[in-house]
Formats: C-alpha cells, sequence, structure tokens
C-alpha cells in the first residue's frame, strides 16, 4: 500500500527539478499525477518515466499566468479522476538576478510577480473550489529561503514575490482550515535544477560561496529531498499542520563570508 493510493495530484512546474522530482515520488506512493508545464517535450518525458515505472500520470500543457489554462487544467483532472486530493503550486521563474532593484524593468518585476505570486494565487482559486465539492485536500505551495530574508544577489522581484507566496498561504491556510483544506509551504535551499545548476557552471566560486552562506551542511540539496518534505506535508502523517513555511536548506546560517 502507498502513501497516496488512489489519491489525485496536480503538480505544477513538473517538468524538471523539484517539480519531477515531487511528481515521480507521489507517482511512486501510489498516486495519480497530473503534471502541468509549458514545455510540452520535457512534460512529456517526465509523464513517460513515471508509467515506465508503473505509475499513473498525465501530462496536461499549462501556463499557469493564464486563467484559461489554470482553468482547463483542474476540469481535466476532474474528468479523468473525479477529484483532487492534493496539489503541489512549484512552477516558477527567477527573474534578474544581480540587478539592483532600481535596475530593474516594468516587464521583468511583472514576469516575476505573475508567475512566482498571482499565478499560486490564481491555481489556488481553482484548486481549492475542486478541493471543497470532494470536503479536503492539502496545498503545497513552493516558495524559497528568499520568502523570510532579503536576497543578496541583486533578485529583489523573486525575493519579494517569494515573501508573498508566504503570506498568501498562510491567509488560505486560515480561510480553509475549517473545512479540510491545509495550505503549507515549502521553502527549498539551494537545491539542484537546470537553474540552479547553470549558475554553478557559470560561476562556480561564487556559487560555492553562496551555498556555504546560505546552508550549514555546506552543499546543494537534491530535488528528491525537497520532494520527500512536500509529499510528507501533503500525506495524512500531517493532519495537523497547517499554515507552516518548511525550510529545506541543509540548515539556516547566519555566515556573513
Amino acid at each position: 500500500m502507498g502513501t497516496f493510493d488512489n489519491k489525485v495530484v496536480v503538480v505544477t512546474g513538473a517538468n524538471t527539478g523539484i517539480g519531477a522530482a515531487t511528481a515521480m515520488k507521489f507517482a511512486s506512493e501510489g498516486a495519480q499525477v497530473v503534471l502541468a508545464a509549458r514545455r510540452v517535450d520535457k512534460g512529456l518525458e517526465v509523464e513517460n518515466t513515471i508509467k515506465a515505472a508503473g505509475g499513473k500520470a498525465l501530462f496536461v500543457r499549462t501556463d499557469v499566468t493564464q486563467r484559461a489554462d489554470v482553468e482547463a487544467l483542474i476540469n481535466r483532472t476532474l474528468d479523468a479522476y473525479g477529484r483532487l486530493d492534493c496539489a503541489v503550486n512549484n512552477a516558477g521563474v527567477s527573474g534578474p538576478v544581480l540587478v539592483p532593484l532600481a535596475d530593474v524593468e516594468e516587464d521583468q518585476w511583472d514576469e516575476v510577480m505573475n508567475t512566482n505570486l498571482r499565478a499560486v494565487w490564481l491555481c489556488m482559486k481553482f484548486e481549492i473550489a475542486a478541493m471543497l465539492r470532494g470536503g479536503a485536500g492539502s496545498i503545497v505551495n513552493i516558495s524559497s529561503i528568499y520568502g523570510t530574508k532579503p536576497h543578496d544577489l541583486g533578485a529583489a522581484p523573486y525575493a519579494a514575490s517569494k515573501h508573498g507566496v508566504n503570506g498568501l498561504s498562510k491567509s488560505a491556510a486560515v480561510d480553509y482550515a475549517t473545512q479540510g483544506i491545509r495550505v503549507n509551504v515549502v521553502a527549498p535551499g539551494y537545491t539542484h535544477s537546470d537553474i540552479i545548476d547553470s549558475y554553478i557552471e557559470q560561476a562556480p566560486e561564487l556559487s560555492a560561496l553562496v551555498v556555504a552562506r546560505h546552508s550549514a551542511m555546506n552543499r546543494v540539496g537534491d530535488a528528491s529531498e525537497t520532494a520527500e518534505a512536500i509529499a510528507w506535508l501533503c500525506s495524512d502523517a500531517a493532519s495537523f499542520v497547517n499554515g507552516v513555511v518548511l525550510d529545506v536548506d541543509g540548515g539556516s546560517t547566519t555566515k556573513l563570508v
């Protein structure tokens, strides 16, 4: 018996990194996983990987910044499986890096906010409605260690959006706590992904300094380690956990050098 046998789970940004690892974790525990992402080739690759391992997966091409896409995603999920038990809102962008706040362009700011914050609200809008129909549900939104502190690499829009995700999630947790829906947050530290790995490749010395500053374990995390925390928060084992921001960062540190 798997932890999520007969459960239906939606994961956004499910084509790479934490999203893909999370989708595969849920599938390995018996869930029927709906994968949402923009890149069709990568999304189908994850779907096929899950199916090849004996799991159940359905890829739905989705741009989470578009209301019609998000609504279609949830409708497709309900049409296929009749319910929605868990949702992981992971899709996001990094935005400008090493750019002082006043030098950020409006379109850059808007892209980060639309993807990292507005889209999380938009996804929850339709996910919660579906969960209310079923009488219960669990949502995990993906924030960042920079959701509780300033970004020291010149990425103010990213930090602002993730602070917003934390506040949005805690508010939703209170709004629906008596209706059977829990909303929590996982805040990863530096974790292997397409974005982080490219930074490490381009600036290995700077990356090493940043990782040492923000992780007491002094290493980059693996996406599967974050996926484990996400799955636990969605499970019945966390039935009295609501409105928390769980750091998965190797141990916070206040190192200044």
